[in-house]
């Protein structure tokens, strides 16, 4: 369960223009159609050619929650291909992306400065740059730490250091213990 690459998806998936399917039966046949055949399919979700086939059919309708997990996920990460990514695009060149998080966040800097770590709860607008940052390092397979490190920066440059005009002297901010965390495009 990756926290940052999820929240990243969700904010994608509201940029869909029709509801991805809901049956099991519906789902199956979405992904036959993806992959070109049951085979590959029964591969990935790890069962039986013979159970995708079933699906299919509708012969079989309530799959075992974690098989329905692992269907409605492999359906939202191939559903709509275009829409997500002019969605990525947009938020990437022009449009940027909202970041809403409740976590501890803190920063080191010179002493005398009340950089003490605590909880804030911020919603703050990430311009295009990190967004596609954020966006490139996510396709790339790229852990939640350094995802959360790329949030991390934008926050101390957006929110902390208000683009320039104040803590010029930050060095580093803390984005730790997640309570909360949700990405609008």
């Amino acid at each position: 369960m990756s926290l940052f690459g999820d929240g990243l998806d969700a904010a994608v998936q509201k940029a869909f223009t029709r509801p991805a399917p809901k049956s099991a039966g519906a789902q199956m046949r979405y992904l036959v159609k993806q992959l070109k055949g049951t085979k590959a399919v029964a591969q990935m979700l790890r069962i039986s050619q013979r159970t995708v086939e079933r699906y299919v059919k509708d012969q079989i309708k309530k799959p075992r929650p974690e098989l329905a997990a692992r269907l409605e996920r492999e359906v939202k990460k191939r559903w709509q291909p275009q829409i997500r990514a002019k969605a990525k695009e947009k938020a990437s060149s022009t449009g940027g992306i909202v970041i809403d998080a409740r976590a501890r966040m803190g920063y080191t800097a010179p002493i005398g400065s009340t950089d003490q770590d605590r909880i804030r709860h911020l919603t703050v607008a990430l311009p295009p740059g990190y967004a596609a940052r954020l966006f490139e390092a996510q396709e790339q397979g790229a852990s939640d730490a350094r995802l959360q490190e790329i949030a991390a920066e934008a926050l101390k440059e957006v929110y902390f250091q208000d683009g320039g005009r104040r803590a010029g002297s930050l060095e580093e901010v803390r984005f730790t213990d997640i309570e909360h965390l949700e990405f609008e495009l």
